[in-house]
């Protein structure tokens, strides 16, 4: 949660957000987009954006980080910040793969250019999401 978020922490997001982003590849947008979760045991995991020239195959930077989180033996975690030009918020494929594991998630956005940032919730990005809630049960 955002009030569990120390300065140290979003500093610490950002910063790990912001230098990943320069590993991405994205050779027909040009637009570089860098993603850091925050672990529970304050470990960070990173993603950065994946193109394809058949823009529907493309990864997302915070999907990537997400998927690396999940490789590494992780399911949960505190925060997840995300660098850009512009300090664009997640997709909506995003914002649905992130409410898979926390709708309360602090969100923190980040603009490369003038290292601004804000602190959002998932929930306010994605309102009224679909969960596995609303799913019928298995008998």
């Amino acid at each position: 949660m955002a009030e569990l978020l120390k300065p140290r922490d979003i500093e610490r997001l950002t910063h790990a957000a912001t230098m990943v982003r320069d590993q991405a590849y994205a050779p027909h947008s040009h637009f570089y987009v860098g993603a850091a979760l925050l672990m529970d045991d304050d470990v960070i995991i990173v993603g950065c954006n994946v193109e394809n020239a058949s823009y529907s195959m493309c990864l997302c930077a915070e999907r990537v980080a997400v998927a690396s989180a999940i490789a590494a033996g992780y399911r949960n975690w505190r925060a997840i910040a995300v660098a850009s030009v512009g300090g664009v918020t997640p997709c909506g494929a995003c914002r649905q793969f992130l409410m898979e594991f926390s709708s309360d998630l602090p969100v923190i956005v980040t603009d490369v250019i003038d290292g601004t940032h804000r602190v959002l919730r998932l929930a306010q990005l994605l309102p009224d999401a679909f969960d596995g809630s609303r799913l019928p049960s298995h008998p």
